[in-house]
């Protein structure tokens, strides 16, 4: 990654004043980085040469809540932990509860089409984005009004989430809200293998049963995830399931579930992990690695069901091939009716940082190849940002001309976040 440095840092309070901002910014050809918490791990908040950071932190207000309508307006730059203790006041939820929900922001989530960890019941951020508010490259402010669904050509919402900042900033966003649940009914359960345990939830969500939480670990992630667990021997699967809502409704949704898992071969064990991992789900995980002389990073990916096994098989053999002492693990973790978020931990030790910038890059290369290959998505969640310009542009093809085509128009001096989602 290149390392450069902001020619200014600016810190507006409300969206008039981001207007001004970009306005002198777009008349005097200044770049403009927008940054809301900075937690994304790809690139796409770093100046590459000397741009105008916009930092949108002050923007934090609420602006409304609607309980009628089940709907939350708040300004961009809110942390996203603020606004869920706020909800909770309410007895409300947005269902979007990312691992860096304490140290990301709303505008971010939606800027990176991010996903929380109860994605398969509530969706990721874009089922969850009503409606927004944008300041364009020319300083103009755009406004997506907050509607169940319309029929007006389509979707501008779509244009800005998931731009990660290159078409404009957004300023304010209306997400859909929800009843907190009565009931969150936990269960662990080990598979015989992770197949079973991809073939179990395959067949959960296809008979249209909607866990809030389902995260499947491979055989190596189950060993750090299950320790101690009583029912648990190594080289199982294990998998983590809550379902929630209305009792009743939470208790039948997890017995056909139950019933689902024990035709492929699942059992409950001992719930333990499940509540360790509750404790925890908000923490990084890489700290105490790094810290102890380990590099580390997280790949995520999307792909169908019938693919899932053999990504998770080819991958493995080749990016273990690259170093005798990596570290691969992977869990799935957002789960659909036609597919799943394969999520890969890496880590290999302690070298000179410029053999380990190269074996960063072969793993990447491997990872997004075979990726490509078996016809997955490069992102899920984490959005693509300046690291994942070469395997986008492959991913998109004739699409990716058609979106240079739409910034050439909406930002005609390019100064947008340039370099991110390999746009000028």
């Amino acid at each position: 990654m290149p390392r450069g440095l902001p020619s200014a840092v600016v810190r507006p309070g409300t969206a008039e004043e981001v207007r001004a901002i970009v306005a002198v910014a777009n008349r005097h050809r200044v770049a403009v980085v927008p940054y809301g918490a900075g937690s994304g791990v790809l690139g796409g908040a770093i100046p590459l040469g000397g741009e105008l950071c916009v930092d949108l932190k002050r923007l934090n207000r609420i602006l409304e809540i609607d309980s009628f309508n089940g709907t939350v307006t708040v300004e961009a730059g809110i942390n996203g932990g603020v606004l869920e203790a706020a909800l909770r006041k309410h007895g409300l939820t947005t269902g979007h509860y990312p691992q860096s929900l304490n140290m990301s922001t709303v505008g971010g989530w939606a800027a990176c089409r991010g996903a929380g960890q109860a994605s398969s019941r509530y969706g990721k951020i874009e089922d969850i984005v009503l409606g927004l508010s944008v300041v364009l490259p020319t300083g103009e402010r755009l406004v997506v009004r907050p509607v169940p669904r319309r029929a007006v050509g389509p979707s501008l919402a779509d244009l800005f989430v998931g731009s990660e900042g290159t078409l404009g900033i957004i300023t304010s966003v209306t997400l859909r809200v929800w009843s907190r649940p009565e009931a969150e009914l936990g269960s662990v359960l080990v598979f015989p293998n992770h197949e079973a345990g991809l073939d179990a939830l395959r067949r959960i969500m296809q008979a249209e049963l909607r866990p809030a939480i389902a995260r499947l670990y491979d055989a190596v992630e189950s060993a750090e995830r299950a320790r101690g667990a009583a029912g648990f021997t190594p080289g199982q699967a294990v998998c983590f399931f809550v379902f929630s809502g209305l009792t009743k409704l939470a208790e039948i949704e997890r017995q056909l579930a139950l019933e689902i898992c024990a035709d492929v071969g699942g059992r409950e064990i001992d719930r333990r992990p499940l509540d360790r991992w509750l404790s925890e789900r908000f923490q990084s995980y890489s700290a105490g690695h790094v810290s102890a002389g380990s590099f580390m990073d997280t790949i995520e990916i999307a792909a169908p069901w019938r693919a899932l096994p053999e990504m998770h098989r080819r991958i493995s053999a080749a990016v273990k091939a690259l170093h005798s002492e990596m570290h691969f693990g992977t869990h799935w973790s957002h789960i659909y009716p036609d597919g799943a978020c394969q999520y890969m931990t890496l880590r290999f030790p302690a070298m000179p940082f410029e053999d380990a910038s190269r074996l960063h890059h072969r793993m990447w290369e491997e990872v997004m190849r075979l990726c490509l290959d078996l016809g997955g998505s490069v992102s899920h969640h984490h959005g693509s940002g300046l690291f994942r310009n070469d395997w986008l542009v492959e991913e998109l093809n004739e699409g990716h001309r058609l979106l240079q085509k739409l910034k050439d128009a909406i930002d005609p001096n390019h100064l947008m976040n340039p370099g991110k989602l390999a746009l000028q």
